[in-house]
Parts: structure tokens; C-alpha cells; sequence
């Protein structure tokens, strides 16, 4: 296949392109490295790669047949899309609608990257895909919750309409190589304070709980999906739920860190649960998550040893 990533520049669109390219197929990476970086695809170089530094809230020209649109551009994390919010948003809905414009007019295949934060702050839990979520509109984080709503909405809606063939792939809590040292989330965060011998910051009690799947895990779901015949949203994540003083407890311990932990206040409209169920990826994607907690934070805190 040809395939074309937005955000290919970012984490897990990193991740995508290597793995695409390791199956034999053609990519086409675009990203206006408001939050990607250069240096996690630079390996990519001289294969069957063609990176375009292109902002997708504009009309998107791909010369060439296309098969597939993996629509990954977007702010990602608290602290991005706090400082970012109008970006997020328009990267959300013009980015969204272009990106499946491309995919019309190539009739290509589409996944959108959604998120577990369509969900909010649940009232349901587990959270299953047919939840329509507690999210607060005009809430800070609100410029992400509902950029992801809309997004899922005009993605059913070519859909429903056009006809094309989308995916829409509920994405919880991700962790791996890649990740930025400063991007905020719980992982990176607790490793680059660790490996400092750093105070570790929790916010909240600590008690809030998340689920988190590693990186080439989440990878696979995606591309499952993509190759699939199914058109509404599936949750991909890991079930696995533990809460974020134990994920903080843990990473000092594989890093013989001397941190001491911190408690500061949680942020508007934090969730306090987060657990998908992947009922669904289950049965039809026959996916589930195989990387242990361990091995997974092995991977990633080696890499930040690297870049710290």
C-alpha cells in the first residue's frame, strides 16, 4: 500500500511509519512540527519514505495513488494543548476534514485518531465505545475533548454520506520510545524526574487510575482496525488498571531513583478513571495487548536514558 500519515513526525505516527514500512509498504509522512520531531523519524531516511513538512489545517495535495489515511496530527498532551489551544482545535476540525477530503478524493481508506478523552471525566467503567461520555465543553481541556468529538462526528459523516471506508480508533493511555521528555503526560514525566533523582509530581492523591499499553501494542491495534471491516469506533488500550502513585512507585523503583514523591493539585476536569473495554477489539479485531508493564517500561526508560 501508499500509505499517508499525519503527524508522522509524532510519537506514536513514529511508530506507525517504522512498522508500515518494516511490512513492505510506501509512506508519505506529513507534519508541521508544532509538537513532532524530525529526530524520530530520522532513521526513516533512504527507505520507501517521503516526509512532507506541511500544515494539514490546509488543503491537502498528495500527487499519486493513495490507499491509505491515517489522520495522527494533532496536540496530544495537557501541556500542549493548553498552550495550543486553538491550533488543537482547528487541527481538529479543518485538519480532520481535509485530511478525509484526501481520502475521498484518492478513495483511500481513513483511520482517525481519537482518543479515550471523548469519554471525559466517566461515569462509566469500564468505558465501552457505546458510552457517550461526561465532558465539559467550555472546560480547559474542552479544546481537545471536542476537538476529538468532532472529529468522529464528520468521520461518521463521510461515512454515512460519501461512503468512504472509516475507522475511528479510541486511543487510551500510550507509553514507549519517542515520547517527549517535557511532554507532560505520567510516564515521560516520572522517568525524566526519576533518572534526575528529581522530586516526582503527582498530581491529585494519586489515587486517580489509568491503563497503559505500550507503544508497539497500540501499533498493531491500529493497523488491525485499518484492515478491517469495521466502521465504528473501537477502543484500543490495555485493561490493565493501576493507579498513577503506583505507576510513580514503580518507575523509581526499575530506576533506582532517590526521588522522593510530590503531591500537587489536579488539574480542571481531570479524570479520576480510565479503563477501556476492549470487548470489541477483542472480537473483531482479535486484539489484545502482550507487552508487560516491566518489559515496557524497561524499553522506555533505556530510551530516556539516552536523552537525558
Amino acid at each position: 500500500m501508499r500509505v499517508v500519515i499525519t503527524g508522522a513526525a509524532g510519537f506514536i505516527g513514529s511508530h506507525l511509519s517504522e512498522t508500515l514500512l518494516n511490512q513492505g509498504h510506501s509512506v508519505v509522512g506529513i507534519d508541521n512540527l508544532c509538537t513532532g520531531d524530525v529526530a524520530n523519524i530520522a532513521h526513516l531516511t533512504g527507505r520507501d519514505f517521503e516526509f512532507i513538512r506541511y500544515d494539514v489545517t490546509n488543503h491537502i495535495n498528495v500527487a499519486g495513488p493513495v490507499d491509505l489515511v491515517l489522520h495522527w496530527a494533532s496536540p496530544a498532551s495537557p501541556i500542549d494543548y493548553l498552550e495550543l489551544p486553538i491550533p488543537t482545535l482547528k487541527v481538529g476540525a479543518l485538519g480532520t476534514h481535509n485530511a478525509l477530503g484526501l481520502a475521498k478524493a484518492k478513495n483511500a481508506r481513513f483511520v482517525i485518531a481519537s482518543t479515550s478523552e471523548v469519554y471525559g471525566d466517566p461515569l462509566e467503567h469500564p468505558q465501552k465505545e457505546t458510552y457517550w461520555g461526561n465532558v465539559n465543553p467550555v472546560g480547559p481541556r474542552g479544546v481537545y475533548d471536542e476537538a476529538k468529538r468532532f472529529a468522529e462526528a464528520i468521520t461518521m459523516a463521510y461515512h454515512r454520506f460519501h461512503g468512504l471506508d472509516t475507522k475511528i480508533v479510541r486511543i487510551f493511555n500510550t507509553y514507549g520510545p519517542r515520547m517527549r521528555i517535557n511532554d507532560g503526560r505520567a510516564v515521560p514525566a516520572f522517568i525524566s524526574q526519576a533518572l534526575r533523582n528529581e522530586d516526582v509530581t503527582i498530581f491529585g492523591s494519586g489515587a486517580q487510575t489509568r491503563s497503559f499499553c505500550f507503544v508497539t501494542d497500540l501499533v498493531r491495534g491500529i493497523l488491525a482496525l485499518a484492515m478491517s471491516s469495521e466502521n465504528d469506533p473501537i477502543n484500543i488500550g490495555n485493561p490493565h488498571e493501576m493507579s498513577i502513585e503506583e505507576m510513580a512507585r514503580t518507575i523509581i523503583q526499575m530506576t533506582g531513583s532517590k526521588s522522593q514523591i510530590i503531591y500537587r493539585p489536579l488539574p480542571v476536569d481531570d479524570p479520576k478513571v480510565r479503563r477501556p473495554d476492549i470487548t470489541r477489539a477483542r472480537t473483531l479485531l482479535h486484539w489484545e495487548p502482550t507487552v508487560p508493564l516491566e518489559q515496557g517500561l524497561t524499553s522506555t526508560i533505556e530510551y530516556f536514558r539516552t536523552k537525558i
